[in-house]
């Protein structure tokens, strides 16, 4: 049976080098997934292996992972609570031995305790971002679990200074149990180029056009009908230029529909596009003017690193990790949540000014150069591994280090 599909493990590997499996709730698009990928197929191959555990199903986004060596498990966990899950995580742990697992948001949190019971080492467990039911971080059932989970979670790696704090000051985690590592972009992917393959449709060419565009699941906190809202003030504020003005909203999901109506009740259809989730989006954002992040809340969130490598201006909500991305006022704007009035405004600014816009997105891709690029992310996560092998495993982690 095949291991990728429906998660019979193969047999474990007997190899030197510490076996890390990464917990997660689903392998699909998105942005902690596509962290996760890049993570297993950049990190040193003569140091890591690696497994990736999806707690529900794995997609054809395994794809991309590069390495042959990682296998991809799936659970199948049914909604709401499965009692057999965490059977099966022990049994599976059990037969992989990992060196590490490392879990990622609150839904894989419940990985910790079989990872225990079943020998594991060494456990770490990742804060990407607030869960869709708590967009705040304000639920405390939630804060209750991390911190019930807390004595068996050697390492806690909250990806902002927000959800540092958050794990400090609300759940009550000791700072020496945690590593902050902000998120890492691919800066040969994602990059500027002059716009000279079009992907975009036809009507969205033409020197005189202003195309603002956004990447993300359509649904619940990312309110993508925020910037649909917006787009249609915009147009109504600018009648100038009103006939210049394009909107991209990559992605799927139920505000698909939400912002297609809204669009289109407004008289706007034939100046957006919504053609859903994307293969293409490095070449997609290299067709944009200006990027836009509408969420209601965020962790780091990586479609705006991939927007300011891209070299364009970000208007984004000021909420989570925004702030430690977009430096206000130089690489782009931050506005209120749930604010279209706000951002319309910030829009209509970069709209007028097309040297602004150049300016802020060269700055934005040399902010990203200077501090989320790929190599400094692995080389933190490197160490992040290596300090907590040499903690539990100091023989194992000599034999494979030489140190």
């Amino acid at each position: 049976m095949d291991p990728r599909t429906n998660g019979a493990p193969s047999g474990a590997v007997t190899s030197a080098r510490p076996l890390i499996a990464h917990v997660i709730f689903r392998l699909g698009v998105g942005g902690l997934e596509n962290g996760v990928v890049n993570l297993v197929n950049r990190l040193p191959a003569d140091r890591f292996r690696h497994a990736i555990v999806c707690l529900t199903e794995c997609t054809d986004f395994r794809e991309r992972i590069a390495r042959p060596d990682v296998e991809v498990y799936a659970l199948n966990k049914r909604e709401g609570h499965d009692l057999g899950t965490a059977w099966r995580i022990y049994r599976l742990f059990r037969a992989l031995r990992p060196a590490v697992v490392h879990t990622r948001n609150l839904g894989c949190l419940e990985a910790v305790v079989p990872a225990r019971l079943a020998g594991v080492p060494v456990r770490v467990h990742g804060e990407h971002g607030w869960d869709v039911f708590d967009p705040g971080g304000n639920n405390r059932k939630y804060q209750w679990l991390r911190r019930l989970h807390s004595p068996w979670v050697d390492r806690f790696v909250p990806l902002s200074r927000e959800l540092e704090s958050y794990l400090v000051d609300r759940v009550g985690i000791p700072r020496a149990k945690i590593t902050r590592i902000y998120n890492g972009v691919d800066t040969t992917r994602f990059r500027p180029h002059p716009k000279a393959a079009p992907v975009l449709p036809a009507s969205f060419a033409g020197e005189d056009r202003v195309v603002i565009g956004t990447v993300g699941r359509m649904h619940g906190v990312k309110d993508q009908t925020n910037l649909a809202a917006a787009f249609v003030r915009l147009c109504r504020q600018l009648p100038e230029l009103a006939g210049t003005l394009r909107l991209v909203m990559l992605g799927d999901g139920p505000l698909r529909d939400d912002c297609r109506a809204l669009l289109h009740a407004a008289g706007l259809t034939d100046q957006v596009w919504l053609p859903g989730s994307r293969d293409d989006v490095p070449a997609l954002m290299q067709q944009l003017d200006v990027f836009v992040l509408p969420s209601q809340a965020e962790g780091v969130s990586n479609t705006i690193l991939e927007a300011m490598a891209t070299g364009l201006p970000v208007v984004a909500t000021a909420v989570g990790g925004n702030a430690e991305l977009v430096a206000q006022g130089e690489t782009g704007v931050l506005v209120p949540p749930s604010d279209p009035a706000a951002l319309a405004a910030a829009l209509a600014d970069y709209v007028r000014h097309a040297a602004r816009r150049r300016v802020h997105g060269m700055a934005a891709r040399q902010r990203v150069e200077r501090l989320f690029g790929l190599p400094g992310m692995m080389a933190r996560y490197t160490e992040l591994y290596d300090s907590v092998l040499r903690q539990k495993l100091p023989e194992s982690w000599a034999a494979v280090t030489g140190r």
